[in-house]
């Protein structure tokens, strides 16, 4: 989900001032406090008066959201699924390439026009493309040239790896004439990066 917000947030009998951060799997606070809440854990998930009220098996928190409480309380109760954030829909034209999630290469099977797992098909409405290290990184000028005017590449990478980091694979997009777009938890282990086209350089 990727939502980031400075707030009060009352835990413990204290209350301190943090970052919040919504995640697709859980909510990070860092700051004066630090949390780490899975939200497959709570059991609990309420808006009011403007406040955040969480409670997991561990503790409690109420955070300070002001008007985006209902909205996170929403996002909570009602996840997107990651095929709705990568924006997979049926009729598509869509490729993938050196993605090691079987069940995710059925479902782009399932829901596309066109589909392939063993090279770029032409005007790609979308493009998956695994990379496990820098090396993986070096085709992604070519994969770009597949795209359809409007199409959008994701990059799916490890999470947590010194070898290649965020700033590598936002690297390899915009040498490729690509910019990025947005970012999504693609799993627990990986995330995946947005790149289009610029507007000016679209042809449909």
């Amino acid at each position: 989900m990727g939502h980031e917000l400075v707030c009060n947030i009352r835990t413990g009998g204290k209350t301190a001032s943090a970052k919040a951060l919504l995640e697709t799997h859980e909510i990070i606070v860092r700051g004066e406090l630090r949390l780490k809440i899975p939200l497959a854990s709570l059991k609990s998930v309420s808006a009011r008066d403007g406040e955040l009220h969480l409670k997991w098996p561990e503790s409690s928190a109420v955070f300070e959201l002001g008007e985006h409480a209902e909205k996170w309380a929403y996002k909570i109760l009602h996840p997107r699924s990651t095929a709705d954030k990568l924006g997979i829909k049926p009729g598509l034209i869509i490729s993938a390439t050196s993605i090691r999630d079987s069940n995710f290469v059925d479902e782009l099977l399932a829901a596309a026009k066109k589909f392939s797992d063993s090279k770029a098909l032409q005007d790609s409405d979308l493009i998956f493309v695994g990379a496990e290290t820098m090396a993986g990184l070096a085709r992604i000028a070519k994969l770009a040239d597949s795209l359809a005017g409007a199409g959008a590449l994701w990059i799916v990478y490890p999470k947590g790896k010194q070898e290649i980091k965020e700033q590598h694979v936002l690297d390899a997009g915009r040498q490729a004439g690509l910019v990025d777009v947005k970012v999504v938890s693609f799993s627990a282990t990986h995330t995946a990066l947005k790149f289009v086209r610029p507007k000016a350089k679209r042809s449909r």
